[in-house]
């Protein structure tokens, strides 16, 4: 491996930690930035202290020597980021300042050095949109911005422009995976995540809240899937330039998720609906379906998501012990 290191933003974080560990155990050197608002240093225990991990608590906007991490980097995967539903809609400023501004900053450093990034983005960017499935070549239909919900899909979406920009612009090798729904081990239900609630709560035995009638769909994908595509994706010269949904394309609505944990954990709780009024606020907009199209995926580096859902919640809820 290079004795370069791989620079995880957000590495502290659910799927950071994951990415962080699995960079380490293939042999390479990482340093992490981290400003600890979402993420935990416990999620890093079983690698705290390694010899080749260096973590910075920092935002990147005032990471000491951000430039010379970037530059001393033979890739940036950029995983920082404002998450959840409930925080999107409850702090709407920290959600777009920390969105927008961090990226600048970040790939500022990166052009300079002209290090490859790779853009954890989301499927939120496909927004209002009722097809079936969507591709990455697919138009996007964004709400009205008196919806706070909306805001965090287009300051996701401005980090893609932005990056493509410099792609185009400064030569920056950029890499945008758009993420769909990556649940797994240490995922909280802290900023309103639907999988690590039902399984907090099925455990406790209390009433699995399922907002709205229930029926709206997601295809969850399991942590160590998307950090395995992830990685491919780092590894690949092809991917630099493209855009790439990365999710699982099993489909369950959320009614029936909730059912599933509470089969799977032996749980007495019951299902609570809940209308997004009270879950929320007045005017929020669910999406019914947000199934990704992996094809590209698939033909780039050689991998799609396939864990099954069930072995998926297996693992998660067991985790959660």
């Amino acid at each position: 491996m290079s004795r370069k290191s791989i620079l995880v933003t957000g590495g502290a974080g659910f799927i950071g930690s994951h990415l962080v560990e699995r960079l380490l155990a293939r042999g390479e050197r990482v340093v992490v930035i981290d400003d600890l608002s979402t993420g935990r240093l416990n999620n890093l225990r079983a690698v705290r202290k390694h010899p080749r991990l260096k973590v910075v608590v920092a935002k990147i906007s005032a990471c000491p020597g951000l430039p010379q991490l970037a530059r001393r980097s033979r890739a940036i995967a950029h995983l920082a980021a404002a998450v959840g539903v409930e925080l999107v809609v409850r702090q709407p400023v920290r959600t777009l300042e920390t969105n927008l501004h961090e990226t600048e900053i970040l790939l500022k450093a990166a052009a300079a050095a002209r290090t490859p990034v790779l853009l954890a983005s989301t499927s939120e960017v496909y927004g209002k949109s009722r097809k079936a499935s969507f591709r990455e070549t697919d138009d996007l239909l964004i709400g009205v911005p008196t919806r706070s919900r909306w805001g965090y899909a287009c300051s996701k979406l401005m980090d893609e422009f932005l990056a493509l920009a410099y792609a185009q612009e400064r030569k920056l090798p950029v890499i945008i995976a758009r993420l769909f729904n990556t649940v797994g081990p240490r995922q909280t239900g802290r900023h309103g995540m639907v999988l690590p609630r039902f399984i907090a709560a099925a455990k406790k035995n209390r009433p699995l809240k399922v907002h709205g009638d229930g029926t709206q769909t997601r295809c969850f994908c399991f942590v160590e899937d998307t950090v395995e595509a992830l990685v491919r994706l780092l590894d690949c010269p092809a991917a630099r330039g493209g855009i790439f949904n990365v999710g699982g394309t099993q489909e369950i609505s959320i009614r029936t998720l909730a059912e599933e944990v509470i089969a799977v954990t032996g749980s007495r709780s019951r299902i609570q609906f809940v209308p997004y009024s009270r879950a929320y606020a007045p005017g929020f907009e669910d999406m019914l379906r947000r199934k990704p199209v992996v094809a590209k995926l698939a033909r780039t580096i050689g991998f799609r998501p396939a864990t099954p859902l069930r072995t998926t919640i297996e693992r998660t809820a067991r985790a959660a012990a």
